[in-house]
């Protein structure tokens, strides 16, 4: 028996009014694993082009900005 075929059985002897507690645990744990659609990709080309390579620390940003920390 798989793994997953395991979870599967456990997860059906898992009473209703716990089921919010599995269900946060499983989003936690897929979270990040989606691809990335058309909105995300654009997203990503814009930042790659408006992105030179350089860091800049969070006292340096500050400063550009004009927030005196």
């Amino acid at each position: 028996m798989s793994n997953r075929e395991r979870a599967i059985l456990l997860l059906e002897k898992v009473p209703e009014y716990k089921m919010d507690y599995v269900v946060v645990y499983l989003m936690g744990l897929t979270a990040g694993e989606e691809e990335p659609d058309e909105w995300d990709l654009k997203m990503i080309d814009e930042a790659k082009r408006e992105n030179d390579g350089e860091a800049m620390s969070f006292e340096e940003m500050a400063k550009e900005l004009g927030v005196v920390l």
